[in-house]
C-alpha cells in the first residue's frame, strides 16, 4: 500500500511538508515528471537525508518500504537554504551531506528520534530553515508571474532590465532552467493539474495555453514519457492511494 499526503507551510521558502508511507514487501514504481521544485527528504527506515533537483524528464523509482519526509520549496527559492544554484541539482538526487557537510548528523540524530510523522516534519522544516543564508533572488516573483504568462523570452528580460544572456544566467540559477524550459515545465504542471480536475484535454490544451490538443499530447509524452491518457490514467490510480494531495 502506498499512502500519500501534505500539508501546506506558510513560510516565504517552503510550499508544503509531505509523506509517503509504503508497506509491503515492495512497493510499485512511481512516475515523477518535471514541475520546477525541489525537495529535501529523509527515509526514516535508513536515515537518508537527500535532496530531489528540478526534472526536465520523468524519472520512474520505486521507493524502499518504510516512510519518506519531505519539505519542498516553493518555485526558485531552493538556492537560499541549500547554497548551490539550482541548475546544479537539475536531474539530480543528492544526498544533504554533500551541500551541507558537517551538519546533517545532528539533524539524522533529531529525525531518528522523533514519535511522528508529523514530528519529523516540524524538524526537517526547521533545520531547512535554519540553514538559510541569503534571501532568494528577488527577480523570482517577476520572473514566475512572466513565466506563467507565456511572455516571450526576450520581453521578459526587457521587463526584469536585463539582457536576455543574463536572463538566463538567473533563471537557471533560481529555477534550473533557462527561461524557455522554465515556461514549458510550468505550463506541463498547469495542464495536468486541470486535467486531474476534471477538464476535458482539448479545454486543458486551451486554457494552459497550447497551440491545440495535439501539441498538448506532444508536450505531456516529451515530459511525463506517457500519452495524456496514460499518464492520466497512472495518476487516478495513484490519488486512489493517496490521503490527500
Amino acid at each position: 500500500m502506498d499512502v500519500y499526503a501534505e500539508k501546506p507551510l506558510r513560510t516565504a521558502l517552503l510550499r508544503c511538508a509531505w509523506s509517503r508511507r509504503v508497506s509491503g514487501a515492495s512497493a510499485s514504481p512511481m512516475r515523477i515528471v518535471p514541475d520546477a521544485c525541489v525537495d529535501v527528504m529523509w527515509h526514516r527506515e535508513s536515515g537518508r537525508l537527500f535532496v530531489a533537483g528540478p526534472d526536465t524528464r520523468a524519472h520512474v523509482a520505486a521507493s524502499s518500504p518504510g516512510e519518506i519526509v519531505g519539505v519542498r520549496f516553493r518555485t526558485g527559492c531552493s538556492p537560499a537554504a541549500l547554497g548551490v544554484p539550482a541548475d546544479a541539482l537539475r536531474d539530480e538526487r543528492v544526498g544533504l551531506a554533500e551541500l551541507w557537510p558537517g551538519r546533517t548528523e545532528r539533524l539524522a540524530e533529531d529525525l531518528a528520534a522523533t514519535p511522528s510523522t508529523e514530528a519529523a516534519q516540524a524538524v526537517l522544516g526547521s533545520a531547512v530553515l535554519a540553514g538559510v543564508r541569503a534571501g532568494p533572488d528577488p527577480a523570482v516573483p517577476a520572473l514566475l508571474t512572466l513565466a506563467r504568462g507565456g511572455t516571450r523570452v526576450g520581453a521578459m528580460a526587457d521587463a526584469i532590465g536585463l539582457t536576455e544572456r543574463q536572463l538566463h544566467r538567473r533563471c537557471l540559477a533560481a529555477f534550473g532552467y533557462g527561461a524557455k524550459a522554465l515556461q514549458r515545465v510550468l505550463r506541463f504542471d498547469r495542464a495536468i493539474r486541470l486535467a486531474l480536475d476534471g477538464a476535458r484535454l482539448a479545454d486543458v490544451a486551451y486554457r494552459a495555453g497550447y497551440a491545440d490538443q495535439a501539441h498538448l499530447s506532444r508536450e505531456v509524452r516529451a515530459l511525463a514519457g506517457l500519452s495524456p491518457s496514460e499518464y492520466l490514467g497512472d495518476r487516478a490510480v495513484a490519488q486512489d492511494a493517496e490521503v490527500t494531495r
